[in-house]
């Protein structure tokens, strides 16, 4: 039995740290998902002309993903929460935000972007990437409006 004590701690502190990582990534998910309705929410509210006064698009990237022998051509619309945000936006889209776009493309396998989910996915992180270097405003939306993968 004594050999087998530091054993039965060692278990019960795992089993307890697991528990303890879990009930704090469950708040992670959760703050993103209710950020998320509220993103929509937001976007219900507007008319199609304040849509198109506080939307950017960068077109034409292209570059490689993570995988060398695949292609990514892509066009972004990104919509801000006002046109201050789209103003300081658009000045920093091209020193900014299109390499934030193609790093995060470099690290992307060409498998994510093949269904609507692993997009999803994609335009998350990009989203998170792209607000921590706005200064002021914030990103609500990206959509892809061009996409094509093409296999060298």
């Amino acid at each position: 039995m004594k050999k087998m004590l530091p054993w039965l701690i060692t278990i019960l502190l795992s089993i307890t740290l697991i528990v303890v990582a879990i009930f704090l990534l469950s708040d992670k998910f959760d703050n993103s998902k209710s950020q998320a309705s509220a993103n929509a929410a937001a976007l219900s509210k507007l008319s199609a002309d304040e849509i198109v006064k506080m939307t950017s698009e960068i077109t034409g990237i292209k570059t490689n993903l993570a995988d060398p022998e695949y292609i990514a051509q892509m066009a972004f619309a990104f919509q801000l929460n006002d046109k201050k945000a789209k103003e300081e936006f658009d000045k920093i889209k091209e020193i900014k935000i299109k390499p934030i776009i193609i790093k995060t493309l470099a690290d992307t396998k060409p498998e994510l972007l093949n269904d609507s989910k692993g997009r999803e996915q994609f335009i998350g992180k990009l989203q998170n990437l792209i607000n921590k270097s706005l200064t002021s405003g914030q990103l609500i939306q990206i959509e892809m409006t061009e996409v094509m993968i093409v296999g060298i």
